[in-house]
């Protein structure tokens, strides 16, 4: 049971499309666009895939996106759901994937998501969105939307262990020194702790630059059988392991304000793979605001509890660093659209597993642990893909 999903599955293929402000494209062009150069990377024709899964949309007027976008891409499979578990549902679907794939069900998923939230949406539909994650009866009438429930997290954490602002702004320096050497970034302008610090405030402690991008984008991947990696053009990334844990939905609900289900859902992608955090050469970590990173790097033990700011402030987390960390520049510098910014992280390792990341590819890349969360650090899924079987 332990062992459980290692190396029942392997990633084949990745793609990303166009991302920034690209208006010529709806959400469903940005998903096609990426699913077409995950194929073509994979070596692989829509006829051959027989899985499909995507998540959510908030610019696609659509309820049952899944066979929405099945229809779209001319695919005819015999497994297909959207999930939806916020920002965690990169990581959960390829666990899913996985799952099925181990179980007979089919043998090369295709993993879609991704909006044009930067066109696609108004000012007024972007803040109304982010508005509608409260709690209808507890946290909306008092005006709490997502920046200000992050901000309260991070204002608890500050307290509790010492993490400071200038700690946070390295997150955000350290994110786009690495999207200023990625030619598909949305931002590559440097910044400087300095330029965090003084952006316009949009929930104390969190300024702008805190704050993930809203970008036009999408991201897919093929998960395959093991099988069919042999005649694949590139070499496949290893699924070792995966962990879920879901704690609340609403942070008024949240058991805790400074520990969160990264502990779990860590432990448990561990626990399949067989190996530890001392065995991950590099973390590609959700980081919808410049805290989240921090208190991920902490819960899954790729530091100690409190000192997630110093490893980013000490330059350890940058690419050629002790622990590289979000080296395609993360949701703060790279791209975030809906679920497409943690699919992000995904596409980033394997990329940096193969050895394709160029002035960006990290020394060491073996073993490599993606993080992704939903919510206000409400659901949580752990992925550790390596280089070769474990």
């Amino acid at each position: 049971m332990t062992e459980g999903l290692r190396n029942r599955a392997v990633v084949v293929g990745v793609g990303e499309s166009d991302i920034g402000k690209v208006p010529n494209m709806t959400g469903l062009g940005l998903n096609a666009q990426a699913a077409k150069r995950a194929l073509d990377d994979a070596g692989l024709k829509p006829g051959d895939i027989d899985g499909l899964l995507t998540a959510y949309s908030f610019t696609e007027p659509y309820f049952m996106l899944g066979s929405v976008l099945a229809e779209y891409l001319g695919l005819k499979p015999t497994f297909c759901a959207s999930v939806i578990v916020g920002g965690a549902s990169p990581a959960a679907m390829i666990g899913h994937a996985a799952a099925a794939i181990a179980a007979g069900r089919c043998r090369a998923v295709l993993i879609c998501a991704g909006e044009n939230r930067a066109t696609g949406l108004s000012r007024d539909e972007a803040v109304t969105a982010l508005a509608a994650v409260g709690h209808p009866y507890f946290e909306a009438p008092y005006g709490a939307f997502i920046p200000a429930l992050y901000a309260m997290v991070a204002n608890r954490y500050m307290h509790e262990y010492g993490t400071t602002p200038e700690q946070m702004a390295a997150v955000a320096v350290q994110s786009r020194q690495h999207a200023v050497m990625h030619p598909n970034a949305h931002m590559r302008t440097p910044i400087s702790i300095d330029d965090v610090l003084n952006a316009k405030r949009i929930s104390d402690p969190l300024g702008v630059l805190d704050c993930c991008l809203i970008s036009d984008a999408g991201g897919a991947i093929v998960v395959a059988h093991p099988d069919l990696a042999r005649d694949r053009p590139k070499a496949p990334a290893w699924l070792l392991g995966v962990g879920e844990h879901h704690t609340h939905e609403h942070l008024v609900a949240a058991p805790s304000l400074t520990e969160f289900g990264a502990i779990e859902s860590g432990r448990r992608a561990y626990t399949m793979a067989g190996l530890g955090p001392k065995d991950i050469d590099f973390a590609e970590l959700y980081d919808c605001f410049s805290i989240v990173p921090i208190i991920e790097a902490e819960e899954l033990g790729l530091c100690e509890r409190g000192e997630g700011g110093a490893l980013f402030a000490a330059g350890d987390a940058a690419f050629n660093g002790r622990l590289p960390i979000n080296t395609h520049g993360g949701m703060l510098s790279h791209a975030h659209a809906g679920a497409a910014g943690g699919l992000f992280g995904v596409i980033e390792s394997v990329r940096q597993l193969r050895g394709e990341c160029a002035n960006r590819q990290v020394n060491k890349h073996d073993v490599a642990l993606v993080h992704s969360e939903g919510g206000i650090m409400s659901s949580h899924c752990t992925l550790i893909l390596g280089r070769d079987r474990n």
